[in-house]
């Protein structure tokens, strides 16, 4: 499911308080557990997740890990009273992963819920939580990238000849496989920025428009390989 362009999985359940989602685990009796999509948008690039030392059964809304990002700290809570049996143990060396991947490799912990009748209670499905989420995006301005990028480049007023010298320049101050988000009002950056990708074999990973205003993700590949061969 898409809420105003952020994703929200149909196989679990949202606790919208604390911006977390549970998911069964029908084989191990755990659940896992991690943080919506929409929070870690919100939050910018987070640049660290730190778990705190706990153990035994939890109440719901402690916390189990505190999440960093230039503009915002906050704590992964519980929506219900539960154990932390495993750590995501990934996170800690690439806490990007909250804001790429917070459904599958993001996930926080896996937890035994102490009441499995808890869940239903605190928690909803995603057509429960739908509309609330869409208003809370909405407000806060939130906006999902499928790759949420690693540099940004605004170019208002310049001609697609200068944007792509500049893309050029900005990629190379990134690492491979990180991402740019490039703004650029030029009418004909759909059709010179797929031209570019073709000829530098670095990809477009997403594009949309608002108003005159054209937004792209570019990711740096770590070994591009041109579809064209440069004009001469």
């Amino acid at each position: 499911m898409d809420v105003e362009g952020c994703p929200l999985p149909e196989d679990r359940r949202y606790d919208l308080e604390h911006d977390v989602w549970l998911k069964a685990d029908p084989d191990t009796g755990l659940y896992e557990l991690g943080l919506l999509k929409s929070l870690s948008a919100f939050a910018g690039r987070i640049t660290a997740l730190t778990y705190r030392p706990v153990s035994g059964p939890l109440a719901r809304g402690r916390s189990v890990a505190t999440v960093e990002s230039v503009r915002y700290t906050g704590a992964v809570r519980l929506p219900v009273e539960a154990e932390v049996r495993e750590r995501n143990l990934a996170l800690p060396l690439h806490p990007k992963r909250l804001n790429d991947d917070p459904y599958g490799t993001g996930w926080v912990a896996r937890v035994r819920v102490v009441d499995i009748e808890e869940v239903p209670r605190w928690t909803r499905e995603a057509e429960e939580v739908r509309e609330a989420l869409a208003a809370r995006i909405r407000e806060l301005r939130i906006r999902c990238y499928a790759a949420f990028p690693d540099a940004e480049l605004y170019e208002v007023g310049a001609e697609c000849a200068a944007v792509l010298a500049r893309v050029d320049e900005a990629l190379a101050q990134i690492s491979p496989t990180e991402v740019l988000l490039l703004v650029t009002d030029d009418p004909t950056s759909p059709i010179e920025l797929v031209r570019w990708s073709d000829r530098t074999g670095h990809t477009i990973l997403g594009h949309d428009r608002e108003g005159s205003l054209h937004r792209f993700l570019l990711r740096r590949e770590a070994d591009p390989r041109p579809r064209l061969r440069p004009r001469r």
